[in-house]
Parts: structure tokens; sequence; C-alpha cells
């Protein structure tokens, strides 16, 4: 007697966590019993998919990593069967859930993400004009590029909008490139360029088909196929202290053109689930490294280039590979030794050994970067963020050793352990957990003192300044600009004329936040030779050489901590 479908979805999704003699042939025998199985609605389907691409991430043999990319070949055509039934289609279009092949993606995508798509994937691409609610928007952005459309859409009520574009583009299918060229050849700067197009919010709809784009056929071929014959690294068996001090990683850093082959993977990955980073949009492909880090899994991370690098911390982005296939992302962002990090698992794999992977990733980091203190903002626990509320985050980071950087959150946590060892079964409550993701939490390694990056926030430095340049400038940012940066040339004995426009640039950035600093001028001439090179390395060929040269200069350091912390002299703080 056949098991029904329902049956078999049910055993592969507890095939992903059975390990030990015979197990690989009990699931190659159910992954042979699925082919040409269809589904009846879009929740089957998408359980099917996941947990076939858990099983090619983290196989038992080779013949299920070749019986799953047979399936997976299957899927565009079963969601085009699924269309056309009628079947309900919405839940293809949730973000955990978005990306499969056969698929559409359709969102007011930025600028830049827009100009990838247009250069990549053209006759993938449609535009859904949204006039009633843009109108007014275009009527005011679009003469730039619509000679005398000025004359008509600022006094009428009616103006065919599309038309003008189409008679200026050729066709409706040239509108977008058409106006994207425009702005690209517009004498205004990248950020200038990227507020006129994200205001008119232009819909933009991509259709995935059977492509490599697709979560479901992503891949980067590794070197070898790591095999799971042994259960899975559990969270209570990863240590972060071992693990930071352990030996290096083996590190290399790829040529250019296949960093951008890397580059142009992940800008595929996060756009079909309708994220977007920073440092993917704009990441430098230079700079790519790789680190094999054992199991099949290989880490990749990068920086930006120079020209778009924040003004005063470093950013460092990544991606995560599974047997080659995506399976989380990174953002590092960093100051002095202290870095932000956010590490978020895509939902098909947060069964999947999610913590031996952030240990190795940190690693990297610390191994890149020198940093020896790693914090998680509190989107990441929880804040504004049911998932992880849900999913409790909170204990994922707690339970690695991180603790809250508030006393009073500290506290909370030491009540609900108490509650947990005393009675095994106590589960916190979403209202605790909301409370506990109201502020990072920190793990800090090394010999040095803990806590002194508990209350710091680089917004509060930017704030004051700000109040200075009400207060002294009467709020004009230029009159600041020019008077700061011309102090700063005194106090350092610089004069920047020679400098490269980055370097001024940046050399005006920190003049802003050194204008706050009270004793530079009797500063010795050492830490003010040291000073300059920091400022000239913020748009150096790797901003990691910035980052250890700050970590150099305790100077600096203890006044920057001081103008960026609630309390300027935390007390050591204990896990």
């Amino acid at each position: 007697m056949h098991k029904s479908l329902a049956s078999r979805l049910s055993e592969l999704d507890a095939s992903k966590f059975r390990h030990g003699r015979g197990c690989a042939a009990a699931v190659e025998t159910l992954l042979t019993s699925l082919k040409g199985a269809h589904f009846g609605d879009a929740a089957s389907l998408i359980r099917f998919h996941d947990a076939l691409l858990f099983l090619r991430a983290f196989p038992q043999s080779r013949k299920v990593v070749q019986l799953t990319e047979d399936l997976l070949s299957g899927i565009a055509q079963e969601v085009a069967r699924l269309s056309d039934s009628d079947a309900d289609m919405n839940l293809f279009d949730l973000e955990q859930f978005s990306g499969m092949a056969g698929t559409v993606i359709s969102d007011s995508f930025t600028y830049e993400v827009t100009r990838w798509l247009v250069q990549c994937y053209p006759k993938q691409l449609s535009v859904d004009w949204d006039f009633d609610e843009q109108g007014r928007q275009m009527a005011v952005s679009l003469p730039r590029f619509l000679p005398l459309l000025d004359d008509d859409s600022l006094v009428e009520a009616d103006t065919p909008f599309l038309e003008w574009m189409e008679r200026g583009a050729g066709s409706a299918d040239r509108i977008l490139p058409w106006l994207l060229q425009r702005l690209e050849d517009a004498p205004v700067t990248m950020l200038e360029k990227t507020a006129w197009y994200d205001a008119l919010k232009v819909s933009v709809a991509w259709n995935l088909g059977d492509s490599r784009a697709s979560r479901t056929h992503a891949r980067r071929s590794p070197p070898a196929i790591y095999f799971h014959r042994e259960p899975l690294i559990r969270r209570n068996q990863v240590s972060l202290t071992d693990e930071l001090g352990s030996p290096p990683l083996p590190m290399r850093r790829l040529p250019g053109p296949e960093g951008e082959e890397v580059l142009h993977m992940v800008r595929n990955a996060l756009t079909v689930r309708y994220r977007e980073l920073y440092g993917t949009t704009r990441g430098d492909p230079e700079s790519l490294v790789e680190a094999d880090v054992g199991r099949g899994v290989h880490i990749f991370l990068w920086g930006l280039p120079p020209d778009q690098r924040l003004p005063l911390r470093a950013y460092h982005a990544g991606i995560t590979l599974k047997n080659g296939v995506p399976v989380n992302y990174i953002e590092g962002i960093s100051w002095f030794e202290w870095m932000e990090v956010g590490f978020n698992t895509f939902y098909a794999f947060r069964d999947g050994e999610t913590a031996w992977m952030y240990s190795k990733v940190l690693h990297l980091l610390h191994q890149l970067t020198n940093v020896i203190c790693f914090s998680v903002y509190p989107y990441q626990l929880g804040d504004q963020n049911e998932e992880a509320i849900r999913s409790g985050a909170f204990w994922f980071y707690r339970k690695l050793g991180f603790r809250p950087g508030r006393p009073d959150l500290l506290a909370i946590t030491r009540r609900e352990e108490a509650k947990m060892a005393s009675k095994p079964e106590h589960r916190t409550s979403a209202r605790i957990l909301r409370k506990l993701a109201s502020a990072h939490v920190f793990h800090e390694f090394g010999d040095g003192p803990r806590g002194l990056w508990d209350t710091f926030s680089v917004r509060t430095i930017g704030l004051s300044v700000q109040q200075r340049m009400l207060e002294a400038f009467k709020g004009d940012p230029e009159k600041m600009r020019c008077s700061v940066s011309a102090a700063l040339s005194k106090d350092l004995h610089v004069n920047t004329r020679t400098w490269s426009a980055l370097e001024q640039s940046a050399f005006e950035d920190f003049a802003f936040v050194l204008s706050l600093v009270p004793d530079l001028r009797r500063w010795t001439s050492i830490q003010k030779h040291t000073l300059i090179e920091i400022i000239r390395a913020k748009v150096s060929a790797d901003e990691s050489d910035y980052l250890r040269l700050l970590q150099q200069h305790t100077t600096l350091k203890e006044a920057l901590v001081r103008l960026g912390s609630a309390n300027p002299a935390p007390e050591a703080a204990s896990p």
C-alpha cells in the first residue's frame, strides 16, 4: 500500500535529521518515491521544495545530492501547474518563501538594484506603472528628461505619462532602461540619483523562470561535497570562546572576476528574498576573501570600494555556502575593536548547524579585522521583529555566551535562567523576550576590560555633532565643515590640498567628530601623526588596515568612546 503524499512529506522533513547506518538508503528510497509527485497547494510544494534544498546542502550520500537536484529541476513546472489550476499563489510572495523557480518577484527595488537587474535580466523584467499614486512625483521628476513635459504635468490633471515616456524611449518595453540610462548619464552624485529614482517607487516584476537566480537552483560548485553520516552539530556543542581562540582559518583572496561572480550570486540570493544589504549592492569584488572552514562550508567576506564607505565605521559583508548552496548572509560594522554583527540564516536552513557556522563566521571576522568585542543589535534579537521573538532568537545568542549590555536586562536574563534551571520545561514569555530584545548583547574575549562598548553608539556622536552645528554655526553644515576642517588642519599641522578627493572627504568627516574633542591640540606629535595615517587609511585599498590603526590609537579611542557612551566609564561587566 502506497503512503499518502502528506505522510511522505512528513517523512521528508524528518529525514533531514536521520544519520547513521542505513539512513542514507532510506532517504534515497523516499526521494525516489517522490518523483512525479504533484501538490495541491502552495504550502505543500514549498514544504517539499525547502526540505529538498536542506538535503541538497546537508546530504547523507552522493545519491541524495543527485536525487534532490533531479526533483528540484521539476519545481518550476510544478509551480506553473499550480498556477494553471487557479490555486492560491500568495504564499510564494512571502519573504520566507519567495524566490522559488517559476515564480515572480515584484517590488519597488532601489535604483542600484534595478540598474543591476536591467543589466543582467532585461528580458525577464516588466514594469507596473502606478500613475494614481506616483503621478505627483512624476510631474516634478520626469521633466528633467522629457522636454516640455512640465508644461503638461504641472497644470493638467490627466497627463499621459506613459505616452510621454514611450515617445522618449521608443517603446513601452524600453522605458525602464531608457530612464535608468538618462539617470546614469546625469551629472549628479549616486546619492542624488538614488533619491530621484527611489522617489518614483517604480514597481518592477522579475520573472525568475527556471533560472539559476532562483533559490531553487542557486549554486556554486564546491571542490568536494561533504556528506553527513553523523548527527548535525548542535548549539550546545559549540564554544565561541574555544573557536575564537583557535588557530587562523585557511583563507584566500579571490581574483576580481571570481569576486564579481560571487557578488552576482549574492545579489541574486538576497534580491529573490526581498532583501538588500548596503554591502551586497555596493560590494568591492577586488576585496573578496574565501575561507574553507570544513564540513562543506565556505565563507566569503568582502568590503566596500573607497568611494562607497561609511564616514566613520568600517564595513564588511559576507555569505556562507554549504556544499555550494547559499545558506546565510553576514554584515559586520566596526570601529576600533568593536563590531556590530548581523547574521541571518535563510529559513530553509535554520535547523542546519547554524551555531557552528556562526562561530566560524565570528572567527573569520576576528581574523580579518582583529576585533575582540562582538555585539548583536536589537532587531536580530526580536525588537520590531516578531519572527525572532517566536524563534527565541535572544536565547540563541545567550547560550553562545552573549550578555545584555544593560544591567536591568542582565538581571532579567539571570532570573529566567534560574527558572529554567529549577524547572526545565519553563519557557520565556513573548513579553519578556521583547524586553530582552530592547538593547544590544555582547560577546568579548581576550584579556581586555569588559563593558567598554556597552552604552556606546556612533549615533550619539552624530547627534552631538548636529547639536554643535546648531549652537555654533546656526544649523549651517557647510559653514561648520569649512570651520572644523580648517581647525583640524591647524591642530594636526597638515595641508590636505595634495591629498586625493576621497582622502579630503574622509578628513572632513573626521573633522566634524574631532571638533568635539577639546584637548586634541595638546596631543603629542606621534599621536597626531598616527591620527593622520588613520584618516588616510579610511579610503585605502583595504579598510581592515584602517581598523587595525584605530586599535593602536588608545588616546583617540578613549576620547571617542567617552563621546559616544551614555556612561563614560562603565564598570567591568560580568556574564
